[in-house]
């Protein structure tokens, strides 16, 4: 930011605070307002000054925007305004260029019985159990449009990025659409808790409610019961733990809550070391959040009803599962339970994608959360090859129940294949030391044993077992490099010991490939790239390539 010296002029003089305060008066804005870009719903900002502007004529309004795209941070010609919150998020505007908003139902007047515009049309979505975007085929436009205006009908409206601010007079939205139960209010002018509250309370069927990119005020006192809420989505609205801890006892049948980009940090519960309530919480959603130690995310193990967490894009470094001793319930004044909870128990799928894990022992604590079947790694180096991390079926080796891995489905035969390989994989580096083994590799012995792998020869059991028993792969090779040409792809048999080196020899004779300095990549199944085959001394049992394994043909760039 720039300073200024004592020498320099800085505002605001007795003379501009009386005309700011007539001009406040006569243009209709207040400081602190939310306001959009006329013409432009999604530029939205907050009105930080109006008056007038040194060397230049009538009033202005200074804005600082939300998306940070100004010319200056509220000071111009020396002459301080208002401080923004970045170096260019602010600027200043002639009060008829900006539009402090619409009511409620001015907006549903607009969106459904005005004629739609494309971009229009592309924010009729509904959100999938993943909180993705699904957009909504409009099949019958005119046919949907005249049933969308006879409001009394409507169960679902999207009145995302029209400028809503205000509720209008009280009992009018109760009266238009009294059945509605999904509402999308995404990019719009609200601020006020009292305004959500008195939206909620002339919805008393309403279910489903999107605040996102709505730039909430901190003050939540007051806030009636929502008792027909049962997804709450506050991506983006400025939220803190402690209004978090505030909003829950208006929300007692809250069943997904929604909480992206909100900056969190740590999580504070009001009372105790852990989250308390939310006794019908199933989803919570912290992702792209600020969150870097796993022992914010244990304050939320007693959340008894929870099924899925999801932890994408914050700055986590490992993970870990608490120790825990039911008696400890009894210390803390915990009499009253009914049964001892274990922490997480209810907890199905984890999504961990994007953070910074990188270590082994963070991986094999997922298997002691006693319901985890859905996780997703992917984005952190444990999960890179690139960078030193471990290919997806030493994953789901090391992961007993993953059923779902990155997005992808773990199929029995996926499993079987990649256990053995795994198996034979770690035979081949450690060669015979048990107590290493058992050190890195907790789940080593039991996948042995349970595919029937002997130390020196493999029994010839079905399927996976017996292919490998005979030493030779059964591997697709297929060129992909762009001068290579098309060649037909080629099955052949290779011994597990072959290597990388050795194979490029062989994809040489067999392409009739000159003059290429080539590269090899593996292919697997469910990973979204494939992994470099780097090391040229290294065998294919080393990189656990495994049969029907397909290998891709490249040539360096």
């Amino acid at each position: 930011m720039q300073d200024f010296s004592e020498s320099e002029k800085v505002c605001v003089s007795a003379k501009n605070a009386e005309a700011s305060i007539a001009a406040v008066e006569k243009i209709g804005f207040k400081i602190g307002q939310r306001v959009h870009s006329v013409g432009d719903y999604r530029r939205i900002g907050m009105v930080m000054y109006i008056g007038p502007v040194e060397g230049y004529s009538g009033i202005w309004v200074g804005v600082d925007w939300d998306n940070g795209e100004g010319k200056h941070d509220g000071s111009i010609n020396g002459v301080r305004y208002f401080q923004a919150k970045g170096e260019k998020s602010a600027s200043f505007v002639r009060p008829q260029n900006l539009s402090g908003g619409i009511s409620f139902v001015e907006a549903l007047e607009l969106r459904y019985r005005g004629n739609s515009t494309k971009e229009e049309e592309d924010e009729m979505y509904v959100l999938s159990e993943r909180n993705k975007r699904v957009a909504i085929e409009l099949v019958g436009k005119n046919k949907v449009q005249d049933k969308l205006s006879r409001f009394e009908e409507l169960k679902g409206a999207s009145l995302s990025y029209l400028g809503v601010s205000s509720t209008g007079p009280p009992g009018q939205i109760s009266a238009i659409v009294p059945n509605m139960k999904e509402l999308d209010l995404t990019g719009n002018l609200l601020s006020e808790w009292k305004d959500v509250g008195s939206i909620c309370e002339e919805l008393p069927t309403l279910e489903v409610l999107n605040l996102t990119n709505n730039s909430m005020m901190h003050d939540i006192n007051g806030l009636p019961m929502l008792k027909s809420i049962h997804i709450l989505v506050l991506n983006n609205c400025g939220i803190t733990w402690a209004q978090v801890e505030i909003l829950k006892q208006s929300l007692p049948a809250i069943e997904e809550l929604h909480l992206m980009g909100n900056k969190l940090r740590t999580l504070m519960p009001a009372s105790s070391n852990y989250v308390q309530g939310f006794n019908s919480l199933r989803l919570l959603n912290l992702e792209d959040n600020f969150i870097d130690t796993w022992d914010e995310i244990l304050k939320l193990s007693r959340l008894k009803r929870l099924e899925q967490l999801h932890l994408n894009k914050n700055n986590l470094k490992n993970i870990f599962y608490p120790d825990y001793d039911p008696r400890q319930d009894l210390q803390d004044g915990n009499e009253a339970l009914e049964k001892c909870y274990k922490p997480f128990e209810n907890l199905q799928c984890l999504l961990l994608g994007g953070n910074m894990i990188e270590n082994l022992s963070s991986v094999d604590s997922l298997n002691s959360f006693p319901n985890l079947m859905d996780i997703r790694l992917s984005d952190n180096p444990i999960a890179d090859p690139g960078k030193g991390g471990i290919p997806r079926f030493f994953l789901i080796a090391r992961l007993a129940r993953v059923q779902i891995l990155n997005g992808s489905e773990v199929s029995p035969r996926e499993r079987k294949e990649s256990e053995i390989r795994y198996v034979r994989f770690v035979m081949t580096k450690m060669e015979g030391n048990i107590e290493e083994i058992k050190r890195l590799h907790p789940r080593f012995a039991e996948l042995k044993e349970l595919h029937g792998i002997e130390d020196e020869k493999p029994l010839a059991a079905a399927g996976g077992p017996q292919k490998m028993a005979s030493g030779l792969l059964s591997v697709t090779l297929k060129c992909v490099g762009a001068s290579i040409g098309e060649k037909q792809s080629l099955s052949k048999k290779l011994p597990a010991t072959t290597t990388v080196g050795r194979l490029k020899v062989l994809c040489e004779s067999f392409f009739h490939l000159k003059s290429i300095k080539m590269k090899l990549f593996l292919q697997e199944e469910g990973s979204p790239l494939p992994l470099l085959l780097d090391d040229e001394m290294a065998s294919l049992m080393d990189f656990g390539v495994g049969s029907e394994a397909t290998i891709l043909v490249d040539e360096e760039s």
